[in-house]
């Protein structure tokens, strides 16, 4: 039987960005983003310099970490929780209206644990206009979060979710429809 073998690990084929432009990015993070800092409009211009696409009224909290800005977007009116992390290894799109509350995780890569060699796998996450990712929840790579659904407290969402929909659990099974009332 074969075993893991991370002696022969070999990610070459990933280029996240230049060398110079990651080190930047991540004294800025350190500085900006994971501290306390508290100047919302300054982190907005930060991750638009970087090269994210930024909407109108964006909130993002203290302490939240984002990989790597220039493979971010993020729509109008959206909310980034205290302690979020966005791992985006790959693309994340972020809608309008969406909520990630606090200690959300956006994860996009992962390991083939089927190949010796551990390889690096990656997948976009979508979550579309209103879709609310819960507390210490989990969102994992590839998943799309149709419109306006929930992903609930601490829950792990392997495969995407339908519109409006509430899901809960590890893994997320749809439990609900979400109404939302004016």
């Amino acid at each position: 039987m074969s075993k893991t073998q991370l002696n022969t690990f070999n990610n070459d084929w990933y280029q996240p960005g230049s060398a110079l432009k990651r080190v930047l990015w991540y004294v800025t993070s350190l500085i900006f983003f994971e501290s306390g800092f508290p100047l919302n409009s300054f982190k907005v211009l930060l991750l638009k310099l970087f090269g994210a696409a930024i909407g109108n009224g964006v909130v993002i909290k203290p302490h939240v970490k984002i990989k790597y800005p220039w493979k971010l977007q993020v729509g109008d009116f959206t909310w980034i929780g205290e302690k979020v992390w966005i791992d985006n290894l790959a693309e994340v799109k972020i809608g309008s209206h969406c909520c990630l509350s606090q200690g959300a995780f956006l994860l996009t890569g992962n390991h083939n644990y089927k190949k010796s060699s551990f390889d690096l796998i990656i997948g976009s996450i979508t979550l579309e206009d209103g879709a609310w990712v819960g507390a210490k929840s989990t969102v994992c790579p590839g998943v799309i979060m149709h419109s306006h659904s929930l992903l609930t407290v601490g829950s792990i969402a392997t495969k995407s979710l339908e519109a409006y929909g509430i899901y809960s659990g590890n893994p997320a099974t749809k439990v609900k429809e979400r109404t939302i009332i004016a």
